[in-house]
């Protein structure tokens, strides 16, 4: 039998043998896979932990929360905020940043998360996730200011997400690749079991949602039309579509055998320039997506370019095999 390599041991190597991250990174993402854990038994529990349905609350997107949403939100922060290695952090479901409170030692790094992606698919037994994302704060002895969040996604020291499926997985890049790590329930314990993921540059499969066609731009349209007209038309292959609603599972099938999944502006809200977070998002997935030998762009530019303005912005996304994306990424440059 082939040793088994924990989470924590992965990451002594990445930090000792290695030296691609210092010994204060380590240690965040042990706590947050941690966190991760804890969210994974509630929702395993679901209807029998009491933790289904509805809020009665909005977050700051005006969204409607789910209690999952709310619980997950809470475990992460009550993990995150003692341990030292943080300075701030900063969620889907809050309006400012959480800067760590003065009864705890402060650290160098800021914590970004979707506590809950996919929340839709809580009360109905379908794949969510929680999304994360490292920045370092920026040098200086002052305190943490909003502003501090907003780097580009290529300034990004670390980013994962984990699925809660029939197996809750946990995948993450420190910049050196992409591995993935399954969690051992009998054990506790996080164990490596796919190293140096790579997307296939070519599929057969797009992931978006076919209801908002006719609010669509039109090299959106025209790229998902080329794709339907299947062998008969200019592709020359057949294409499925896949749509989880769940943007951590629907990543998590593109990085296991390929695919593209598409989040684009669309006419109905003409002023916002996507749906999804570029900060909790759109950059932790583009930087995985990104390590795993894939592309993430809004159509126009790579995502890990773009310079934040804002902690809540929003952008379109179109990630995953390469090739497909560097195709409808192209449809939308001016001629």
């Amino acid at each position: 039998m082939a040793k088994r390599i924990s989470l924590t041991r992965y990451l002594v190597e990445q930090q000792r043998v290695d030296g691609l991250i210092p010994s204060q990174l380590r240690l965040l993402l042990e706590v947050v896979a941690r966190a991760c854990k804890s969210i994974s038994q509630a929702v395993n529990k679901g209807a029998l932990g009491g933790v289904l349905g509805s809020a009665d609350s909005e977050n700051v997107q005006g969204e409607v929360q789910k209690k999952l949403d709310i619980i997950a939100n809470e475990v992460l922060i009550e993990a995150n905020e003692w341990g030292g290695h943080l300075a701030a952090m900063a969620s889907e479901e809050m309006d400012g940043i959480y800067v760590v409170p003065n009864r705890y030692p402060q650290g160098e790094y800021l914590l970004l998360f979707d506590p809950l992606d996919g929340s839709s698919n809580i009360d109905v037994n379908v794949s969510i996730g929680t999304i994360f994302s490292v920045l370092k704060k920026p040098e200086g002895d002052r305190g943490v200011e909003e502003k501090d969040f907003l780097q580009a996604g290529y300034q990004q020291v670390a980013a994962g997400y984990c699925v809660y499926g029939p197996q809750t997985t946990l995948v993450l890049t420190v910049g050196d690749g992409v591995a993935m790590f399954t969690l051992d329930r009998e054990q506790g314990s996080f164990v490596l079991t796919q190293e140096k993921v790579r997307i296939p540059e070519d599929t057969k499969e797009f992931a978006i949602n076919m209801s908002n066609m006719r609010h669509w731009d039109e090299p959106v349209k025209r790229y998902i039309d080329e794709c339907l007209q299947g062998k008969e038309g200019p592709r020359g292959k057949d294409f499925n579509m896949r749509w989880i609603a769940s943007m951590v599972a629907d990543v998590h099938r593109i990085m296991t055998r390929g695919g593209v999944f598409m989040y684009p502006w669309d006419k109905r809200e003409p002023n916002k320039p996507g749906k999804l977070r570029l900060m909790y998002e759109a950059n932790p997935m583009g930087w995985l997506v990104e390590q795993a030998g894939g592309a993430a762009t809004n159509g126009r530019q790579r995502i890990l370019d773009i310079q934040p303005t804002h902690l809540h912005e929003r952008v379109s996304v179109m990630l995953g095999s390469k090739n497909e994306v560097e195709r409808v990424t192209s449809y939308h440059q001016p001629l």
